[in-house]
């Protein structure tokens, strides 16, 4: 489940799987990256549709919302085993989240079907998603970069923010969330003290 290679105040690194449709922050984010952009679909379709009768092409583009969401779901749960695998290295330059191994040859696969695909049918939307999410494999923010920490005792997450493009949710484990955020409230001095949640 995890597995901690090295760990001590200076540096440290574990790999853990957390459950993809049971950690709040995960879902936090599925919730605005899928349901927001569909969300604003599926209320413009019903305002469109307020005075007249649900026709079947309304009734079609509803039932494609709601396939995409299920066929996300069978894959994720597929390919992944509705599991993210990550991996953390802190040491006195930052922090990296990276994708273990034997994830990343698989997102690998996906991100150069997605490019390839969409080349194919000249969709330059898909091709971009492809290429984003694989430079996204591994994610690096340095301490001064740090402008925004949030903490997650209950969950053992610890969310950091830097740049624009520059976010990570640290998942600890039961054992080493304490040192984590011990290291990262001693690193990241730039930033005011954060309000931990629960």
């Amino acid at each position: 489940m995890s597995a901690v290679k090295v760990m001590n105040k200076k540096y440290m690194q574990w790999e853990i799987d957390v459950p993809i449709f049971r950690d709040p922050i995960i879902l936090r984010q599925l919730a605005i990256a899928i349901g927001i952009p569909f969300g604003i679909l599926a209320v413009i379709l019903f305002i469109v549709m307020r005075e007249k009768v649900f026709t079947v092409y309304t009734l079609y583009a509803l039932g494609l919302i709601s396939a995409t969401f299920l066929l996300t779901y069978i894959l994720i749960m597929i390919v992944y085993g509705g599991k993210y695998a990550a991996g953390f290295i802190i040491d006195d330059k930052g922090i990296l989240n990276y994708t273990q191994k034997k994830q990343a040859k698989r997102n690998f696969i996906i991100n150069v079907l997605t490019v390839v695909l969409g080349l194919l049918s000249r969709k330059p939307a898909a091709m971009g998603a492809g290429l984003l999410a694989q430079s996204r494999q591994t994610v690096f923010i340095k301490w001064k970069k740090i402008q925004k920490v949030q903490f997650y005792p209950k969950s053992k997450t610890i969310l950091l923010r830097g740049g624009f493009t520059e976010k990570i949710a640290v998942f600890c484990t039961e054992k080493n969330y304490s040192q984590v955020e011990e290291v990262i409230l001693q690193r990241a001095d730039n930033v005011v003290m954060p309000k931990i949640k629960h």
